[in-house]
Parts: structure tokens; sequence; C-alpha cells
């Protein structure tokens, strides 16, 4: 075979495997599995073995890469990967309600960890005894889960966004309402509702929701609140870092300042930007409360000193499970490689 013949082949193979080459290139740069496109085996394996509340997600191609820019991490829902899963991730309120039960019929390989998820306060985590030696981790909104998932969070705003705007400039100019209150599961007996019946005697509280026969459609909920000058952030359970989307959705995203009632104020201070939520025990009674937000409310410079944090910060509220499960594999090496929770039930009432 002359050298001419030789080389004209050469250039048609090569012709041939191109398409081929380019498709496995554009499977590890858009649908692989993370920027290295190679099915490592540093790829950590997160099994979601029920979505909460039943709702489910897309988990095509990979998801944490391709949404969060988590590499090397794999989120599944397909029960039959079970074997090869690293993690294996159970919502609590399916196995309390016996919607769904643990696997325990299926031979559990020893390096797998199983988490057990749940966003809900102590109040409303029933039926935990029999889950006791069974969870190596906790997924949680409390600080001292192994996992810890916050409702929300601050983020810094970037230097060059511009913070050239007075702070009057960044308060909603619609304010029109005092105090306003979005309730959808109202029971007399809680704390939260005695401290609005109280304080409702000393200003006027706009009530939304079933309580009032008034429902806010989703898109409607942020800019009615932005109305108001002050929102009742009441949570329902009064717990350890217990502070859920009524603070950063409900009052910071929609431009109201909270007056917040769940645990003490160390716990909000802990996470919430500094003088931006007034906290009902810092105040002996609901009168005295009552007084200080409507002094608040004509005292326009003070007022706005409770949103001077937004020339800094911006807020982050969690609501895709997919976010939530794929930031477990950044922490993934750092969690305990031993550990049993003999009294899962002694932990979450701790």
């Amino acid at each position: 075979m002359d050298s001419t013949s030789f080389c004209l082949r050469l250039f048609l193979l090569i012709i041939c495997l191109a398409p081929l080459l380019f498709f496995l290139v554009g499977q590890g740069s858009e649908g692989g599995w993370g920027p290295n496109s190679d099915r490592s085996h540093n790829n950590i394996t997160i099994l979601l073995w029920h979505w909460p509340f039943g709702p489910s997600y897309n988990l095509e191609r990979d998801v944490c890469w391709n949404r969060y820019r988590i590499p090397d991490c794999r989120l599944v829902d397909q029960r039959s990967l079970y074997p090869s899963a690293d993690l294996v991730v159970f919502h609590h309120r399916e196995l309390m309600n016996g919607q769904e039960r643990l696997p325990l019929h299926l031979h559990r390989p020893r390096h797998q960890k199983w988490v057990w998820l749940s966003l809900e306060s102590p109040d409303n985590s029933r039926y935990l005894k029999p889950f006791n030696n069974v969870f190596n981790w906790t997924m949680s909104y409390r600080h001292d889960a192994d996992i810890t998932m916050p409702y929300g969070k601050l983020l810094p705003k970037d230097c060059d966004t511009g913070n050239d705007s007075s702070t009057e400039d960044i308060i909603p100019k619609n304010k029109s309402i005092l105090a306003c209150w979005v309730i959808s599961h109202y029971e007399p007996q809680h704390r939260r509702s005695l401290v609005y019946k109280s304080l409702k005697r000393s200003i006027p509280v706009e009530v939304y929701g079933r309580l009032r026969g008034r429902v806010l459609a989703s898109s409607n909920l942020l800019p009615t609140i932005s109305s108001c000058y002050f929102y009742l952030s009441f949570e329902n359970s009064i717990s350890k870092d217990y502070i859920t989307e009524k603070l950063w959705r409900n009052a910071y995203q929609a431009g109201a300042v909270p007056v917040v009632l769940g645990p003490p104020p160390d716990d909000y201070i802990a996470v919430a930007p500094p003088n931006s939520f007034i906290h009902v025990e810092d105040f002996p009674s609901t009168k005295e409360l009552g007084n200080y937000l409507r002094q608040l409310q004509l005292d326009k410079e003070r007022y706005a000193g409770y949103f001077a944090w937004r020339h800094s910060y911006q807020v982050k509220v969690y609501t895709d499970w997919r976010e939530r499960l794929c930031s477990i594999c950044p922490q993934y090496h750092t969690l305990p490689a031993q550990k049993v929770y003999h009294d899962l039930e002694a932990w979450v009432r701790k």
C-alpha cells in the first residue's frame, strides 16, 4: 500500500469517528457526572428513598453539577440502586404516617449510611422509638444535626452590586398596614394564637389565610405582606433553632420588619441580620410591644434602620429538595464515619 492510499484511508477513518468523539465529549460537559465527565469512584451516590410530602423532582443527568455546580455527587431515587448507594435518605413524615417503611429486609452494605431527614419541630415529630439504632446521621434545621439544613440564610452581596442608594430607597413604598399575619393552621391553644389575641387589643392586625377566609395565592403573598410595616413571624412551635420561612421569605423577602415568636432571641441573633427583627420576649407585655410598633411606624429614621442590613446582605431561601440533598456531598467526608443514633427520640426532643 503506497503512502497516498494509507493517508486517504486514515483521513476517512477520522471522519467516520469524529461524530462519536464529539458525542462522548458532549456527554462529559453537559450530561455526564461532573466536571471530570467520568463516573469515577469519587462520586458520592445519594439515594432518596421517598420524596418528602409526595411530589418528585426531575433528576435527569447530573443534577447536582448542572444546577448547583456541586461535583462528584449523584442524586438518585431509583430503589434498584440501593446496593451501590453511599447514603440512603428517609424523610420522617412518611415513616411517621405509615406511608413508607424502612427496607430492613434488605442487606445493608457496610459502607452505607442511613440519614434521618426532617424539617419539622419536635412537637410535630412523633413515632420515633421504632427508629432507634437505625440511623447514622441526622439532617435537620438544627445546628447540632450532622447535616444542618436551614430554611434560609444570609449571603453577602457583591461589593460591585452598588450600595449607593439610601436605606429609605430599599423600603417598599406601598406601606399602608401597621401589622399583618398569614396563618393557615390556627390552633387556639398555641402560644402564637394567645400572643396574637393579646396583641390585637393594642394594635390592629390584618389577618390572611384560612382563619379569616382570606387565602392568598402564592403570587400575591409577598406583594400583600410588603404593604405591611410589620409582619408577625410567629412559629407554630417554640423549639431550639426552629426558624422557618415565616422569617426568611414572608418577612425579609417581602420587605416587612418581622416581629418574631419562636426560639430565644440568641437563636435569631446567631443567624439573622443585626437590628432586623423585633422579638416578642424583649417586651414585658404585648401592650408595650404594641406601643413600640406604633412609635416605630411614625419614626421614619428608626424604622429605616431595620433595613440597613440590606446594603450588605441578601436572603437565600431553600425550597428545592434537590439543592438540599446535593449539599450533603461537599461535607460528606467530614461527617462521622462511625455513628449510630441509639435513641433518636432523645436527640429530637433534646
